[in-house]
């Protein structure tokens, strides 16, 4: 009988195959104390785990062809750099020593104090990091544990076209998987800013995650059917749903094909309007991919990926190489450096700070508001961003702007920076432009204000969404409300346009709005001329773009901003699409 699930689908795609599941043993984690003269003896066990599973990283690092892109090594570079941090190997040591516990258990111990960090964070992707935490620890248990390895790690071709089900799968599961030819994965956790999710994107996997008690339904060697665009699962298919799915699935590969043609076109629309067209990054390597589809710039540059799953803060020469790293990979074309966004619910040295844990992180001490507050942690990523500037063409991005006075201190700091760098006869852009992020509400109402004090806006709609609905996104119980139609977030985007308009300073949307081929032509009728998004959504944007007219568009645009609904808004787009 053909039976239906939904998940959440990260990475498009039609894939169809049998089932491998993945039942990975559940580890039972012994917990005993040691005599005082057998504890050198259980450190040193600790340590042998470590090692081999430092060996067996390693080994999955080698599988990883040479031309791939460098993001996806980096990936398993993390979980490596995780087996060298104090956090998670010196301190199990440590503990086995004064509780005199198993390394087991010690390890257990200090996986829970690092889980429960990361799961008082508000921030999606921060809050999956615990994650990584994970899956390095099972990695060392099974060592600890001696167990055998999993049959998706054996290298001999045997799930070579399966789709594989699992409760949750590594960075390391995931290489392996496409190196051995596996089409397509589902999980039962993980959200659309995991590394598993970053990683299928990357790798091309059609993906579904969070499909949660899948398990239940599926058994092994199940035929399905994944549907990463829509995050739909069909088990036993009937033979005119298979027809129809391989239909789509040659129609995708026709579409793909069709993409791939436009990567050198202008985004430009049919009546001759130019569109620029920029690409999000989070990592040093993601540039590259950037290019691949012509992107022609970098809008946004999330330099907080650079902070995480480290015990110490990178140093500003660090920061600098890798800044200098991206420009370099581009080739002469534009990158937008957003300063750090960190949130108050997190240490960037792998500590916590002292204080109360702050009840609501959303809106606590984060982003510019965390930059202000501790300087030291500010000024390093301020020198290396102007540093930067004197190799290419550089704009810094201040996220979180909620008030003026938050964009007069940073000025200032950057001035006072200036003045440290013409102290060290070091070089910098005197010129660079320095932009801000609209994603408050009141920032949104007084953009016109901060238009006359900044050299460009850019619209983070994931957070301006959450903020002007007052709904948590990440919260399962609330974000079905999580509506990027809303008529006040439209009227929010649509000031912040008209401010940037008025001041003649360029606006540009780097949220996942943006990307969203649904609503391409509603922004383009609200009068974004800049997006910037995930390098896979480039193209399919473009598309679009190419196939719009501003002027027609542009004559819904009081309709749209009139309606009450967010459904009225789709029916105006639905026709919108059916002339276009």
């Amino acid at each position: 009988m053909t039976l239906t699930l939904h998940g959440v689908g990260v990475s498009r795609g039609i894939a169809i195959g049998h089932v491998h599941v993945i039942e990975r043993d559940q580890l039972e984690i012994p917990e005993y104390r040691v005599d005082d003269d057998a504890v050198e003896r259980e450190v040193e066990r600790f340590q042998r785990a470590v090692a081999l599973a430092r060996q067996q990283l390693r080994a999955v690092r080698a599988h990883i062809p040479p031309a791939t892109s460098q993001d996806i090594a980096a990936f398993i570079d993390t979980h490596l750099l995780m087996l060298d941090d104090a956090a998670l190997i010196s301190e199990p040591a440590r503990l086995i020593g004064e509780l005199r516990c198993n390394a087991e258990w010690a390890l257990k111990l200090q996986r829970d104090a690092l889980v429960a960090v990361f799961d008082e964070m508000n921030d999606s992707y921060l809050r999956t990091r615990r994650d990584d935490v994970d899956h390095v620890v099972h990695r060392i248990w099974r060592a600890l544990l001696k167990q055998t390895p999993l049959h998706h790690e054996a290298p001999d071709g045997r799930l070579r076209d399966y789709v594989v089900l699992a409760d949750d799968l590594t960075p390391a599961d995931t290489v392996l998987m496409q190196h051995q030819g596996v089409v397509a994965f589902v999980t039962e956790y993980g959200g659309p800013t995991s590394h598993t999710a970053i990683l299928a994107r990357s790798l091309g996997m059609p993906a579904i995650v969070g499909l949660q008690h899948a398990r239940r339904y599926v058994r092994q060697e199940d035929l399905v059917v994944i549907d990463g665009g829509r995050g739909v699962l069909v088990v036993d298919p009937d033979p005119g749903t298979l027809e129809h799915y391989r239909e789509r699935s040659a129609a995708e590969t026709r579409h793909v094909a069709t993409l791939d043609r436009l990567r050198e076109a202008p985004a430009q629309t049919l009546d001759g309007h130019l569109v620029a067209l920029h690409a999000n990054i989070e990592l040093p390597g993601d540039a590259a991919a950037a290019l691949r589809v012509g992107a022609t710039g970098v809008g946004l540059y999330r330099t907080e990926y650079m902070f995480m799953n480290r015990s110490q803060t990178p140093d500003e020469e660090e920061q600098y190489e890798a800044y200098v790293g991206v420009l370099r990979a581009l080739e002469g074309a534009p990158v937008t450096i957003r300063t750090i966004d960190l949130g108050a619910d997190k240490q960037v040295d792998g500590g916590r700070r002292d204080g109360p844990v702050a009840a609501n992180p959303a809106l606590g001490l984060r982003a510019v508001r965390l930059c202000l507050h501790e300087p030291t942690l500010f000024r390093p990523q301020l020198r290396a961003i102007l540093r930067a500037s004197a190799c290419g063409p550089v704009r810094m991005m201040i996220p979180m702007l909620s008030s003026l006075s938050e964009v007069h201190q940073v000025i200032d700091l950057v001035a006072a920076t200036r003045a440290e760098l013409d102290g060290r006869g070091q070089a910098y852009d005197p010129a660079m432009p320095i932009g801000g992020m609209i994603e408050v509400p009141a920032a949104a109402l007084c953009a016109d204000a901060f238009a006359r004090h900044l050299d460009f806006l850019s619209i983070g709609t994931n957070d301006l969404i959450q903020y002007t609905i007052a709904i948590d996104r990440v919260n399962e119980e609330v974000s079905y409300l999580y509506d990027p139609l809303n008529p006040g977030v439209l009227r929010l985007v649509r000031m912040v346009i008209a401010a940037g308009e008025l001041a003649a300073v360029p606006v540009a949307m780097c949220g996942e709005m943006a990307g969203d081929p649904l609503y391409v032509r509603l922004l383009l009728a609200l009068g974004l001329r800049e997006f910037s998004v995930h390098p896979t959504a480039l193209l399919e944007v473009k598309r679009i773009i190419r196939s719009s007219r501003l002027d027609a568009l542009g004559e819904r645009r009081d309709a749209l901003l009139a309606c009450a609904t967010g459904g009225e808004v789709a029916q105006i787009l639905a026709a919108a699409g059916r002339a276009a």
